[in-house]
């Protein structure tokens, strides 16, 4: 039976860091109001000429480099963006011209935060059926570009950057369940305005609906693979608000010295946050070889996900 592995990752980040008390000289706002409220510190901002492929290249360039592949061994890219270069073609198609090859399919998956998961279970089943051997999963997102700086209720939330695995053919398990589902009727909750092109966000009922599903999240993939949360050494969740993060945490029963949290310096980076976090604690050390990884999601539409994996 085939499987599917993580065989490396990477990320990027702009260099322009913006931190809350720059915002207090814009905005009304202040560095105590948001981190009391989202645990946000700083969040980076890619410049002007910089895009969702661009970000998502290097990302990419460095999971490739981890794997020790070149661009032309993979078969397949998905890429998880709300915010691609263009209508079209897709992201994934732009990062496939710069990775200079050609041939493999590549398309984006637009699940808003949730784009990444989303992604990975579609490469995941494309590798387990025989049509992929090697993936590049990547989530890449200009949030900026969608964020009105005169709305502090939004504006101090989000941040761009991105994140990317490769994943590949393997004899042995690494991304042991997945689980993607959406919920429709709540589209009015959080949405992109189609007059002004601006985020705009029932912040309250979102919190309300994100940890109810993290809950549901937690018990649906554990139940399908009888874990208990013993055996979980790391929760890697979307990057949204740190008040969401500890109660997502505390549904799946663990505590916070084994959550993946990385919120307070990227904000939130949508379909980047999951793979950018992953990538982080790879290289500083504390995701190992063999370590059991949950990843949950939660995002507009509404959209959920989650991925149980062995590193």
């Amino acid at each position: 039976m085939k499987h599917s592995r993580i065989l490396g990752t990477g990320s990027y980040l702009p260099d322009k860091m913006v931190s809350n008390k720059d915002l207090e000289e814009t905005m009304e706002t202040s560095d105590e109001w948001i981190r009391e409220r989202t645990g946000i510190k700083r969040r980076h901002l890619a410049a002007p000429g910089e895009r969702s492929s661009h970000m998502g290249l290097a990302a990419a360039r460095r999971a490739l480099e981890m794997a020790e592949l070149e661009a032309d061994a993979v078969d397949l890219i998905i890429v998880g963006t709300t915010t691609p270069d263009k209508s079209f073609p897709s992201t994934a198609c732009l990062i496939q011209k710069q990775l200079g090859t050609s041939g493999p399919a590549a398309f984006d998956v637009q699940a808003a935060c949730s784009g990444f998961i989303y992604a990975l279970d579609l490469a995941d089943r494309q590798i387990r059926t025989g049509a992929a051997s090697r993936a590049l999963v990547i989530g890449a997102e200009k949030l900026s570009k969608l964020v009105d700086w005169e709305d502090r209720s939004t504006a101090v939330l989000f941040g761009d950057g991105a994140g990317a695995v490769v994943l590949a053919e393997s004899d042995e398990p690494g991304l042991l369940a997945s689980h993607i589902h959406s919920e429709g009727e709540f589209e009015d909750l959080l949405y992109v305005c189609t007059d002004d092109g601006f985020i705009k966000m029932d912040g309250n009922a979102v919190f309300r609906k994100a940890v109810a599903k993290f809950d549901e999240m937690a018990k649906e993939i554990m139940a399908s693979h009888n874990l208990d949360d013993a055996e979980i050494d790391w929760l890697i969740p979307h990057q949204a608000n740190l008040r969401i993060i500890a109660a997502a945490a505390k549904r799946a029963g663990l505590p916070m010295e084994r959550v993946i949290v990385t919120v307070g310096e990227h904000a939130n980076t949508s379909a980047a946050s999951i793979p950018l976090a992953l990538d982080v604690a790879v290289r500083d050390g504390r995701v190992k070889r063999g370590d059991l990884l949950l990843m949950e999601a939660f995002g507009a539409g509404f959209t959920w996900g989650s991925a149980l994996l062995r590193f």
